[in-house]
Protein backbone atom coordinates (compact mmCIF):
# COMPACT_ATOMS: atom_id res chain seq x y z
CA UNK A 1 0.00 0.00 0.00
CA UNK A 2 1.05 3.26 -0.86
CA UNK A 3 1.81 6.23 1.31
CA UNK A 4 -1.48 8.00 -0.48
CA UNK A 5 -3.56 5.17 -0.17
CA UNK A 6 -2.37 4.48 3.68
CA UNK A 7 -3.32 7.97 4.19
CA UNK A 8 -6.87 7.85 2.24
CA UNK A 9 -7.54 4.81 4.35
CA UNK A 10 -6.49 6.24 8.10
CA UNK A 11 -8.27 9.61 6.97
CA UNK A 12 -11.77 7.47 6.11
CA UNK A 13 -11.35 5.66 9.31
CA UNK A 14 -11.86 8.91 11.19
CA UNK A 15 -15.27 10.18 9.38
CA UNK A 16 -18.43 9.89 10.95
CA UNK A 17 -21.03 8.02 8.89
CA UNK A 18 -22.96 9.88 6.37
CA UNK A 19 -25.80 11.87 7.48
CA UNK A 20 -28.81 10.03 5.95
CA UNK A 21 -32.15 10.69 8.06
CA UNK A 22 -34.20 12.71 6.74
CA UNK A 23 -36.15 15.50 8.96
CA UNK A 24 -39.84 16.19 8.31
CA UNK A 25 -40.32 18.70 6.40
CA UNK A 26 -40.89 22.49 7.92
CA UNK A 27 -44.10 23.83 7.28
CA UNK A 28 -42.82 27.25 7.73
CA UNK A 29 -40.73 26.55 4.81
CA UNK A 30 -42.59 25.15 2.00
CA UNK A 31 -39.89 25.96 -0.45
CA UNK A 32 -38.26 22.32 -0.35
CA UNK A 33 -39.82 18.91 -1.58
CA UNK A 34 -38.16 15.92 0.08
CA UNK A 35 -37.20 14.44 -3.57
CA UNK A 36 -35.45 17.60 -4.07
CA UNK A 37 -32.71 17.12 -1.18
CA UNK A 38 -31.43 14.01 -2.24
CA UNK A 39 -28.96 13.14 -0.18
CA UNK A 40 -28.77 16.16 1.98
CA UNK A 41 -30.82 16.95 5.39
CA UNK A 42 -33.96 18.62 4.66
CA UNK A 43 -34.01 20.94 7.94
CA UNK A 44 -30.36 21.97 6.96
CA UNK A 45 -31.11 22.96 2.80
CA UNK A 46 -34.36 24.83 4.60
CA UNK A 47 -31.92 26.70 6.74
CA UNK A 48 -30.07 28.19 3.89
CA UNK A 49 -33.06 29.16 2.03
CA UNK A 50 -34.12 31.00 5.19
CA UNK A 51 -30.49 33.11 5.30
CA UNK A 52 -29.29 36.17 3.33
CA UNK A 53 -30.12 36.34 -0.32
CA UNK A 54 -26.65 35.70 -1.04
CA UNK A 55 -26.79 32.05 0.84
CA UNK A 56 -30.55 31.81 -0.79
CA UNK A 57 -30.02 32.06 -4.59
CA UNK A 58 -26.75 29.82 -4.71
CA UNK A 59 -28.44 26.98 -2.55
CA UNK A 60 -31.42 27.18 -5.52
CA UNK A 61 -28.53 26.51 -8.31
CA UNK A 62 -26.02 23.96 -6.73
CA UNK A 63 -27.87 22.01 -4.28
CA UNK A 64 -31.05 22.38 -5.54
CA UNK A 65 -30.63 22.67 -9.46
CA UNK A 66 -33.04 25.35 -9.74
CA UNK A 67 -33.87 26.99 -13.49
CA UNK A 68 -31.71 29.97 -13.56
CA UNK A 69 -35.21 31.60 -14.38
CA UNK A 70 -35.56 31.36 -10.41
CA UNK A 71 -32.51 31.80 -8.71
CA UNK A 72 -31.31 34.66 -10.93
CA UNK A 73 -34.12 36.34 -9.45
CA UNK A 74 -33.07 35.70 -5.90
CA UNK A 75 -29.41 36.90 -6.89
CA UNK A 76 -31.13 40.08 -7.85
CA UNK A 77 -32.37 40.46 -4.07
CA UNK A 78 -28.98 40.69 -3.40
CA UNK A 79 -28.18 44.50 -4.03
CA UNK A 80 -31.41 45.66 -2.05
CA UNK A 81 -31.54 43.15 0.71
CA UNK A 82 -29.07 41.85 3.88
CA UNK A 83 -25.12 41.56 3.31
CA UNK A 84 -25.47 43.08 -0.05
CA UNK A 85 -27.26 45.81 0.80
CA UNK A 86 -25.34 46.79 4.06
CA UNK A 87 -21.67 46.56 2.29
CA UNK A 88 -23.25 49.21 -0.81
CA UNK A 89 -24.26 51.46 2.23
CA UNK A 90 -20.86 51.65 3.27
CA UNK A 91 -20.02 53.12 -0.53
CA UNK A 92 -18.39 56.39 -0.85
CA UNK A 93 -19.71 59.23 -2.67
CA UNK A 94 -16.44 58.51 -5.24
CA UNK A 95 -17.23 54.98 -5.81
CA UNK A 96 -14.77 53.79 -3.24
CA UNK A 97 -14.80 51.97 0.22
CA UNK A 98 -13.56 53.08 3.39
CA UNK A 99 -11.28 55.99 1.04
CA UNK A 100 -8.70 53.23 -0.39
CA UNK A 101 -7.64 50.59 -2.66
CA UNK A 102 -6.69 48.01 -0.09
CA UNK A 103 -5.96 50.00 2.95
CA UNK A 104 -8.19 52.10 3.72
CA UNK A 105 -7.81 56.22 4.02
CA UNK A 106 -6.86 56.55 7.22
CA UNK A 107 -5.52 53.66 8.34
CA UNK A 108 -1.54 53.65 9.35
CA UNK A 109 0.74 51.37 9.99
CA UNK A 110 0.24 51.53 13.39
CA UNK A 111 -2.81 50.79 13.63
CA UNK A 112 -2.51 47.65 11.44
CA UNK A 113 -0.04 46.25 13.64
CA UNK A 114 -2.31 47.09 17.10
CA UNK A 115 -5.31 46.04 15.35
CA UNK A 116 -4.60 43.62 12.72
CA UNK A 117 -5.30 43.65 8.62
CA UNK A 118 -8.68 46.11 7.88
CA UNK A 119 -11.14 44.39 5.45
CA UNK A 120 -13.26 47.40 4.99
CA UNK A 121 -11.16 49.00 1.72
CA UNK A 122 -12.53 48.93 -2.19
CA UNK A 123 -10.60 45.62 -2.66
CA UNK A 124 -11.87 43.21 -0.11
CA UNK A 125 -15.79 44.74 0.02
CA UNK A 126 -15.40 44.26 -4.04
CA UNK A 127 -14.25 40.75 -3.24
CA UNK A 128 -17.30 40.38 -0.75
CA UNK A 129 -19.68 42.01 -3.22
CA UNK A 130 -18.81 39.22 -5.82
CA UNK A 131 -19.23 36.36 -3.75
CA UNK A 132 -22.31 37.51 -2.61
CA UNK A 133 -23.33 37.66 -5.95
CA UNK A 134 -24.12 40.88 -7.00
CA UNK A 135 -25.56 41.49 -10.32
CA UNK A 136 -22.84 42.84 -12.33
CA UNK A 137 -25.56 43.69 -15.51
CA UNK A 138 -27.13 45.81 -12.82
CA UNK A 139 -26.98 49.56 -12.85
CA UNK A 140 -25.35 49.90 -9.52
CA UNK A 141 -22.53 47.54 -10.48
CA UNK A 142 -21.87 49.49 -13.36
CA UNK A 143 -21.91 52.75 -11.68
CA UNK A 144 -19.52 51.34 -9.41
CA UNK A 145 -17.06 50.23 -12.18
CA UNK A 146 -16.61 53.44 -13.45
CA UNK A 147 -16.20 55.28 -10.37
CA UNK A 148 -13.62 52.83 -9.68
CA UNK A 149 -12.31 53.84 -12.80
CA UNK A 150 -12.05 56.95 -12.31
CA UNK A 151 -11.25 57.64 -8.84
CA UNK A 152 -9.72 54.91 -7.57
CA UNK A 153 -5.87 54.11 -7.43
CA UNK A 154 -3.58 51.62 -5.31
CA UNK A 155 -1.29 52.29 -2.14
CA UNK A 156 1.52 50.73 -4.04
CA UNK A 157 2.48 53.33 -6.87
CA UNK A 158 -1.15 54.97 -7.84
CA UNK A 159 -1.75 52.77 -10.70
CA UNK A 160 -4.95 52.59 -12.05
CA UNK A 161 -7.40 50.23 -10.16
CA UNK A 162 -8.08 47.93 -12.71
CA UNK A 163 -4.84 47.92 -14.10
CA UNK A 164 -3.67 45.90 -11.16
CA UNK A 165 -0.63 46.11 -9.35
CA UNK A 166 2.18 44.12 -8.40
CA UNK A 167 1.57 41.52 -5.99
CA UNK A 168 0.24 38.12 -7.80
CA UNK A 169 -2.34 37.61 -4.70
CA UNK A 170 -4.09 40.94 -5.08
CA UNK A 171 -3.86 40.78 -9.06
CA UNK A 172 -5.52 37.18 -8.83
CA UNK A 173 -8.78 39.11 -6.78
CA UNK A 174 -8.36 41.85 -9.02
CA UNK A 175 -8.67 39.92 -12.17
CA UNK A 176 -11.77 37.68 -10.30
CA UNK A 177 -13.47 40.81 -9.80
CA UNK A 178 -12.52 42.78 -12.56
CA UNK A 179 -13.69 39.68 -15.39
CA UNK A 180 -16.77 39.54 -13.40
CA UNK A 181 -18.58 42.78 -13.15
CA UNK A 182 -17.18 42.84 -17.24
CA UNK A 183 -14.35 44.73 -17.03
CA UNK A 184 -11.08 43.96 -19.79
CA UNK A 185 -8.39 42.61 -16.99
CA UNK A 186 -6.17 41.15 -20.00
CA UNK A 187 -3.52 43.23 -19.09
CA UNK A 188 -3.38 42.21 -15.44
CA UNK A 189 -3.50 38.51 -16.55
CA UNK A 190 -0.38 38.56 -18.70
CA UNK A 191 1.54 39.92 -16.09
CA UNK A 192 0.39 37.31 -13.94
CA UNK A 193 1.29 34.57 -16.50
CA UNK A 194 5.22 36.52 -16.35
CA UNK A 195 5.36 35.67 -12.68
CA UNK A 196 4.31 32.71 -12.55
CA UNK A 197 7.20 30.02 -10.34
CA UNK A 198 8.92 27.17 -11.94
CA UNK A 199 6.89 24.69 -9.75
CA UNK A 200 3.44 25.78 -11.44
CA UNK A 201 2.26 28.34 -8.92
CA UNK A 202 2.36 31.57 -7.34
CA UNK A 203 3.78 33.68 -4.16
CA UNK A 204 2.84 37.32 -3.77
CA UNK A 205 6.38 37.63 -2.03
CA UNK A 206 8.14 37.24 -5.42
CA UNK A 207 9.03 40.31 -5.88
CA UNK A 208 10.98 40.12 -3.09
CA UNK A 209 12.91 37.03 -3.79
CA UNK A 210 10.73 34.25 -3.35
CA UNK A 211 10.94 31.39 -5.69
CA UNK A 212 8.42 29.01 -3.96
CA UNK A 213 4.95 28.86 -4.65
CA UNK A 214 2.72 29.43 -1.79
CA UNK A 215 -0.99 27.61 -1.66
CA UNK A 216 -2.57 31.09 -0.56
CA UNK A 217 -1.56 33.10 -3.83
CA UNK A 218 -1.88 30.37 -6.35
CA UNK A 219 -5.60 29.82 -5.04
CA UNK A 220 -6.03 33.62 -5.53
CA UNK A 221 -4.71 33.19 -8.99
CA UNK A 222 -6.64 30.72 -10.01
CA UNK A 223 -9.89 32.19 -9.16
CA UNK A 224 -9.00 34.86 -10.75
CA UNK A 225 -7.65 33.01 -14.11
CA UNK A 226 -11.23 30.73 -13.73
CA UNK A 227 -13.20 33.82 -13.53
CA UNK A 228 -11.45 35.16 -16.60
CA UNK A 229 -12.02 32.07 -18.07
CA UNK A 230 -15.39 31.84 -17.41
CA UNK A 231 -16.43 35.46 -18.93
CA UNK A 232 -13.79 35.40 -22.04
CA UNK A 233 -13.25 31.96 -22.72
CA UNK A 234 -9.57 32.68 -21.66
CA UNK A 235 -6.55 32.18 -24.32
CA UNK A 236 -4.17 29.03 -24.34
CA UNK A 237 -1.63 31.20 -21.86
CA UNK A 238 -3.93 31.51 -19.28
CA UNK A 239 -5.73 27.74 -19.85
CA UNK A 240 -1.78 26.41 -19.81
CA UNK A 241 -1.20 28.36 -16.26
CA UNK A 242 -4.35 27.51 -15.14
CA UNK A 243 -3.69 24.11 -15.60
CA UNK A 244 -0.31 24.16 -13.85
CA UNK A 245 -1.38 25.74 -10.78
CA UNK A 246 -4.10 23.45 -10.09
CA UNK A 247 -1.17 20.28 -10.31
CA UNK A 248 0.91 22.58 -8.08
CA UNK A 249 -2.35 21.68 -5.01
CA UNK A 250 -2.88 18.25 -6.54
CA UNK A 251 0.47 16.70 -6.43
CA UNK A 252 0.42 18.90 -2.72
CA UNK A 253 -3.44 16.84 -2.11
CA UNK A 254 -4.30 20.28 -1.25
CA UNK A 255 -2.68 20.60 2.07
CA UNK A 256 0.49 18.56 1.99
CA UNK A 257 4.05 18.81 1.51
CA UNK A 258 5.67 17.37 -1.62
CA UNK A 259 8.35 16.59 0.18
CA UNK A 260 7.34 14.16 2.88
CA UNK A 261 3.87 14.46 2.83
CA UNK A 262 3.43 16.55 6.33
CA UNK A 263 0.32 18.80 6.31
CA UNK A 264 1.86 22.69 5.59
CA UNK A 265 0.04 24.59 7.83
CA UNK A 266 -2.80 23.45 10.59
CA UNK A 267 -4.70 26.08 9.57
CA UNK A 268 -5.05 24.62 5.99
CA UNK A 269 -7.57 22.28 7.63
CA UNK A 270 -9.86 25.20 9.69
CA UNK A 271 -12.94 26.44 7.55
CA UNK A 272 -12.93 30.27 6.65
CA UNK A 273 -16.05 31.90 5.49
CA UNK A 274 -15.16 33.73 1.73
CA UNK A 275 -14.09 36.72 0.75
CA UNK A 276 -10.33 37.25 2.36
CA UNK A 277 -7.00 35.95 1.23
CA UNK A 278 -6.95 32.75 3.75
CA UNK A 279 -6.37 29.22 2.23
CA UNK A 280 -8.28 26.60 3.20
CA UNK A 281 -9.29 23.10 1.96
CA UNK A 282 -12.68 24.02 1.02
CA UNK A 283 -11.67 27.21 -0.69
CA UNK A 284 -9.56 25.08 -2.96
CA UNK A 285 -12.49 22.37 -3.39
CA UNK A 286 -14.94 24.68 -4.02
CA UNK A 287 -12.61 26.02 -6.68
CA UNK A 288 -12.16 22.70 -9.08
CA UNK A 289 -15.91 22.27 -8.37
CA UNK A 290 -16.13 25.68 -10.46
CA UNK A 291 -13.79 24.48 -12.10
CA UNK A 292 -15.38 20.68 -12.81
CA UNK A 293 -18.68 23.09 -13.61
CA UNK A 294 -17.08 24.95 -16.47
CA UNK A 295 -14.76 22.59 -18.23
CA UNK A 296 -16.46 19.23 -17.81
CA UNK A 297 -14.10 17.47 -16.24
CA UNK A 298 -13.95 14.81 -13.85
CA UNK A 299 -13.44 15.45 -10.40
CA UNK A 300 -9.61 14.09 -9.95
CA UNK A 301 -9.10 11.47 -7.24
CA UNK A 302 -6.04 13.77 -5.43
CA UNK A 303 -8.74 15.48 -3.94
CA UNK A 304 -10.21 12.61 -1.83
CA UNK A 305 -8.20 13.39 1.43
CA UNK A 306 -9.37 16.97 1.55
CA UNK A 307 -12.66 15.92 0.40
CA UNK A 308 -12.71 13.67 3.36
CA UNK A 309 -11.59 16.16 5.78
CA UNK A 310 -14.29 17.89 4.91
CA UNK A 311 -16.89 15.09 5.55
CA UNK A 312 -15.26 14.89 9.33
CA UNK A 313 -16.57 18.25 10.02
CA UNK A 314 -19.82 17.90 9.67
CA UNK A 315 -21.30 18.52 13.11
CA UNK A 316 -24.30 16.43 14.94
CA UNK A 317 -26.99 18.51 13.61
CA UNK A 318 -25.76 18.22 10.16
CA UNK A 319 -24.01 21.99 9.54
CA UNK A 320 -20.88 22.93 9.37
CA UNK A 321 -18.97 25.57 11.78
CA UNK A 322 -16.61 28.50 10.71
CA UNK A 323 -13.50 27.51 12.62
CA UNK A 324 -11.40 30.76 12.12
CA UNK A 325 -12.32 34.09 11.27
CA UNK A 326 -10.18 37.39 10.18
CA UNK A 327 -8.96 39.93 12.95
CA UNK A 328 -9.09 43.42 12.44
CA UNK A 329 -11.87 46.41 10.55
CA UNK A 330 -14.89 44.77 9.32
CA UNK A 331 -18.04 46.24 8.19
CA UNK A 332 -20.54 43.16 10.00
CA UNK A 333 -19.82 39.95 10.54
CA UNK A 334 -21.59 36.71 8.19
CA UNK A 335 -21.63 34.43 10.95
CA UNK A 336 -22.66 34.06 14.85
CA UNK A 337 -19.12 33.07 16.39
CA UNK A 338 -16.42 30.63 16.19
CA UNK A 339 -17.60 27.10 16.15
CA UNK A 340 -20.94 27.82 15.82
CA UNK A 341 -23.03 27.19 12.46
CA UNK A 342 -22.36 29.02 9.49
CA UNK A 343 -24.67 28.91 6.46
CA UNK A 344 -21.57 29.98 4.15
CA UNK A 345 -19.36 27.23 5.36
CA UNK A 346 -22.51 24.80 4.73
CA UNK A 347 -23.35 26.21 1.98
CA UNK A 348 -19.71 25.34 0.27
CA UNK A 349 -19.42 22.00 2.02
CA UNK A 350 -22.55 21.03 0.76
CA UNK A 351 -22.24 21.45 -3.05
CA UNK A 352 -18.66 20.42 -2.78
CA UNK A 353 -19.85 16.54 -1.62
CA UNK A 354 -23.35 17.20 -3.70
CA UNK A 355 -20.23 17.63 -6.98
CA UNK A 356 -18.40 15.02 -5.61
CA UNK A 357 -20.58 12.18 -4.75
CA UNK A 358 -22.52 13.13 -8.15
CA UNK A 359 -19.36 12.01 -10.08
CA UNK A 360 -18.27 8.96 -8.17
CA UNK A 361 -21.60 7.02 -7.24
Amino acid sequence: MSLNQENVRRSKSLLPAPNTKQTKKNKQTPHLKMSQASNHDTSVINWLLEADASIRWQAMRDLLDKPESEWAAERKKVEFEGWGARLLSHQDEDGQWDGGSFVPRDFSAEKWKSEGQPWTSTYHTLTKLRNLGLDPSSERAKRTVELIRKNCRWDHAGQPYWEGEVEECINGQTIATGAYFGVDVSAIVNRLLEGRLEDGGWNCKRENGSVRSSFDSTISVLEGLLEYERVTGGTPESIAARKSGEEYLLKRQLFRRLTNGEVVDKKYLELFEPGQWHYDVLRALDYFRCQSVLTGSIPDPRLHQAINHVRSKLRDDAKWAVDQEDKGRAWFKTHEGLGKPSPWVTLRAMRVLKWWDERFH
